[in-house]
Order: structure tokens, then C-alpha cells, then sequence
């Protein structure tokens, strides 16, 4: 799809040379949330049964481990400074910000294509298999894409930061997409009856708010969704 949305110029945009204390304290909740959701299975139990053991120790294990890693300025967005200035620059990528933008793809594409397909089975069955479908398929998927991560072909996770202007708007449209889409989806799950007419419109509406944000985000009409083109400089998390 050819961009006609808006630009953003990279000597247009204010350069900070330092990153607050708050704004990197606000940065430790969305990896908290990002390394959470990690483990699929433990996920899904918490929404089918509720908050319990497993789901507190592996809590407490993220909390330590992101907490550390953000003192240290090892998180995207929690570093002392921004990491990256010159938008079309050769920079090498850390490996910090490849594993962690890496962990945030699989967190939002899997639970987003596995609760695709629990609704789209069930629209066509009348029988809900979520519990398989996380089951069976949650590692799998989730190791292809921490692969495709390791090998530098997702967005935000390759060797260079050269792309970055163009890069972050394909992993930010994605957060915005399958965000809205999946808090409408658990919405309707609570609140439409069970039966054929309702899971079919959790299906529909599921698909058009992924499709309709999914637009949004190609003409650059949500927040970090426009093309940065090359100039002077860029601040980016």
C-alpha cells in the first residue's frame, strides 16, 4: 500500500538530550507487561480461573528481572539518554532493545492470531477450543517469531537502527491494532450472551477493529504512525 498520510521530518522534531526519571519509570510497566505475557499457557489461565500461584511467582520473577535491567538503562525508553538521535544513522541495535522488541512482538501477534482463530473455529463449529489452541500452538508460533527475532527480519530487532523511521510506525500500528482490538474482544465476551448469534459478532467486530486500526495506522493517523523521513535528528524508544 502506497503512504498518502502525513510526514514527520526528523529536523522538525525536538531533540531531548536526557530521559526523565518519570519518563523511564513509565517505560517499566509496558516491558513488566511485554515479559508477563510471555508465557502463553499461564496467561491463559489467569483469564479462565483468575490470578493464582504460578502466576505470582513468574510476576515476581519479571518485576526482578525488568527492574534490574532498567536501572541499568537496559530497556527501550528507561535508558539515562536516548539511544537513538540520528534517524537514518548505521547504529548498531543492542541487544537489549532487539531481545525486548523481539519478546513485544510475539506478545502482540500471538495472542492476537490465537484468539483469531478461537473465535473464528467457534463461529464455525459452535464449540470453543481456546484451551487447545493455547495449548498446542502457543510455543510453536511463539518460537518462529522469537526466531524471525533472532535473525533480524522483525521490526525494531535488526542488527542496524537505520530503518527506524520507518520501522517503529509498523510495530507501533500493530500495538495500536491489536490493543483496541483485543479489549473490544474481551468486552464482548463478558457482556453478549453465548450462542451463535453472539460469538459470531465477536468474530466480525473483532476482525473490523483490527482492520479499521490496522488503516489508521497505514496513513499515519495514530500516535508514532507516520513515516520519519531522513534529516537532521531523531529521539525514538
Amino acid at each position: 500500500m502506497q503512504y498518502r498520510g502525513k510526514l514527520d521530518f526528523a529536523h522538525q522534531r525536538k531533540v531531548r538530550k536526557r530521559n526523565t526519571r518519570i519518563y523511564r519509570l513509565c517505560h517499566w510497566p509496558i516491558w513488566i507487561s511485554v515479559f508477563f505475557l510471555t508465557p502463553g499457557p499461564l496467561t491463559f489461565s489467569l483469564f479462565a480461573r483468575g490470578f493464582h500461584g504460578g502466576n505470582l511467582a513468574w510476576l515476581a520473577a519479571v518485576l526482578l528481572g525488568t527492574g534490574i535491567a532498567g536501572l541499568r538503562g537496559q530497556l527501550p525508553g528507561a535508558e539515562p539518554r536516548p539511544y537513538i538521535i540520528r534517524f537514518d544513522e548505521d547504529k548498531p541495535n543492542p541487544l537489549y532493545r532487539r531481545v525486548c522488541y523481539t519478546f513485544a512482538w510475539n506478545a502482540a501477534l500471538n495472542f492476537a492470531l490465537l484468539n483469531l482463530a478461537g473465535v473464528l473455529i467457534n463461529a464455525f463449529t459452535g464449540i470453543w477450543y481456546m484451551k487447545q489452541i493455547y495449548y498446542y500452538a502457543y510455543v510453536p508460533l511463539c518460537a518462529v517469531i522469537l526466531f524471525l527475532g533472532a535473525i533480524g527480519k522483525l521490526p525494531r530487532v535488526g542488527p542496524s537502527t537505520r530503518s527506524e523511521g520507518m520501522e517503529r510506525r509498523y510495530f507501533y500500528g500493530t500495538v495500536w491494532a491489536v490493543t483496541a482490538a483485543q479489549t473490544v474482544l474481551f468486552v464482548l465476551w463478558k457482556i453478549l450472551p453465548r450462542g451463535h448469534p453472539g460469538d459470531l459478532a465477536k468474530l466480525i467486530v473483532y476482525v473490523a477493529v483490527l482492520l479499521f486500526m490496522g488503516l489508521l495506522a497505514a496513513h499515519g493517523k495514530l500516535y508514532r504512525t507516520r513515516p520519519i523521513l531522513p534529516g537532521e535528528l531523531i529521539v525514538s524508544d
